[in-house]
């Protein structure tokens, strides 16, 4: 249960969640991770000493499950140490990796040190489609890695973000999956954030692949299969925005690599707000007393028609990353919400997709994630006006 504190005289949750982001270095290029555009101007690393405090703290406060994340984690030399002091503090612990860097010894390593489940992403069913989007000859190492991880008694957990360049061969990523032995596959759509923010033009997939998608994974579950699938809808096809976090500030608490605590993963892209960094302050202050983590909670901040709708309980008036990206307001209803006076942001942005046939090039490139593209990025955003990109 997640037992409340008191803050102010209002209930503020303790955090269940904590996203341990261990580093934005990765030896894959994917273009629609989730890191921050601008990652290569984000400062030094937490030290190995800082993720215990981090823990530690975190635990105090009633953090019970971890997620070891990144970039890629795996570049830490100190991964297993941090497993190891996570294991002892009782953490559950889940690392989410492309599984580049890895090898058995590693696998079984992880295993001595306490690690409780590994999830190996993946890009595409085919070496060739793969190794295009990662930027990088990873497909076959993928493979023996997820099979590493089954032999050393893990479930094999897969996950394949879903996109216009891959969604139409999701009977092969299916099947692929089904030849690995995998027990549990996350089908996840894009979520239009960081670098899939910048691409989302190139990456947006038209309704009728969405729904062939949806129609595949439906006839596998439908068949008896063995394979439990997740089938992650887009934001920008549905009508209600998602819960985003389950509230701000309530259950979820993500570390960034530089020691910046944020509500989410893409927070930090916030104008006004300044996130506190877990080396000058204790996670239960940062957690119940920052202005940052209780800017959003509740629902003072609202604006109409959130402040009035029925549904706000149940979606907290969906993303602030997403409504300050689409609109270049963050107390904005998300523009994914069909009550939002901005819903058209979304749609024309669906109607474009659809407009344009599925293997039809788009008037811009994939731009790959990398430290030298994000240079670019950062530098180019600097000398553009303020306000939501047209992409």
């Amino acid at each position: 249960m997640n037992t409340p504190l008191k803050h102010d005289g209002q209930t503020v949750a303790r955090p269940l969640w904590l996203l341990a982001e261990l580093t934005y270095a990765c030896p894959l290029q994917c273009p629609y991770c989730s890191n921050p555009t601008n990652m290569a101007g984000i400062g030094a690393e937490l030290s190995t000493e800082d993720w215990f405090k981090v823990l530690r703290e975190a635990r105090v406060l009633g953090a019970a499950q971890l997620g070891l994340s990144g970039g890629e984690p795996l570049v830490r030399r100190d991964l297993e140490a941090i497993v190891a002091e996570a294991a002892r503090l009782g953490y559950y612990s889940n690392l989410i990796t492309s599984g580049i860097g890895m090898d058995a010894a590693r696998v079984n390593a992880l295993a001595e040190a306490g690690l409780d489940h590994i999830q190996i992403s993946f890009q595409a069913s085919s070496a060739e489609r793969n190794d295009f989007l990662a930027g990088s000859r990873s497909f076959e190492k993928k493979k023996a890695m997820a099979r590493a991880v089954k032999a050393a008694g893990y479930p094999m957990v897969l996950n394949i973000v879903l996109h216009r360049h891959n969604i139409d061969d999701i009977d092969d990523i299916i099947a692929m999956a089904e030849s690995l032995g995998a027990d549990y596959v996350e089908l996840a759509n894009t979520q239009y954030y960081g670098w899939a923010w910048h691409n989302r033009e190139q990456l947006l997939p038209t309704r009728e692949q969405l729904d062939h998608a949806a129609a595949a994974t439906a006839r596998y579950r439908e068949a008896g299969g063995a394979m439990k699938l997740y089938f992650v809808n887009p934001d920008y096809y549905q009508e209600r925005p998602k819960a985003c976090m389950s509230g701000w500030g309530d259950v979820f608490l993500n570390v960034a690599p530089d020691g910046i605590a944020l509500p989410c993963h893409a927070a930090r892209q916030l104008p006004g707000l300044s996130f506190p960094d877990v080396r000058d302050h204790d996670i239960g202050w940062i957690w119940n007393e920052s202005e940052a983590f209780n800017h959003f909670r509740g629902f003072d901040w609202m604006r109409e028609p959130c402040r009035s709708c029925v549904e706000k309980h149940d979606d907290f008036g969906g993303c602030r990353c997403q409504a300050y990206m689409l609109t270049g307001d963050m107390y904005a209803t998300d523009p994914v919400c069909a009550k939002s006076p901005a819903h058209h942001l979304v749609t024309e942005a669906v109607e474009r997709a659809n407009a344009r046939p599925a293997e039809a090039p788009a008037t811009q490139p994939i731009v790959f994630r990398n430290p030298k593209n994000s240079k670019a990025i950062h530098a180019a955003d600097e000398t553009e006006p303020a306000g939501p990109p047209d992409r």
